[in-house]
């Protein structure tokens, strides 16, 4: 059983017991979110996709920590000019195990 799911205009591919990290959710440690824009879903043959979402199945997911990612240095350089920028960026993300895949 699987179902493909949407969120922070991403989709992913989870099953039951899946760890995920998305896009940041405004949520804290130990809640529970339930997604509702389930593209697809499968369960045993049984093959169903939206138009374009599901109306009558849902994904119920625990959200396990907030983190950051590692950092992406961006570097820009022009040879010969003496032009050099250096920035560097963390991408903040949502950890969440998946719990629960029904109708």
């Amino acid at each position: 059983m699987y179902a493909i799911i949407e969120s922070g205009g991403k989709q992913y591919k989870v099953q039951e017991g899946d760890v995920v990290f998305l896009e940041k959710l405004e949520q804290e440690a130990g809640d529970v979110i339930n997604f509702d824009k389930v593209l697809a879903y499968s369960n045993d043959g049984d093959f169903s996709v939206g138009k374009p979402y599901l109306k009558n199945v849902t994904v119920s997911a625990k959200v396990l920590n907030q983190g950051k990612n590692k950092k992406i240095v961006i570097f820009k350089y022009k040879s010969k000019k003496g032009y050099r920028r250096k920035q560097g960026h963390r991408q903040p993300y949502t950890k969440v195990q998946i719990e629960k895949i029904g109708k």
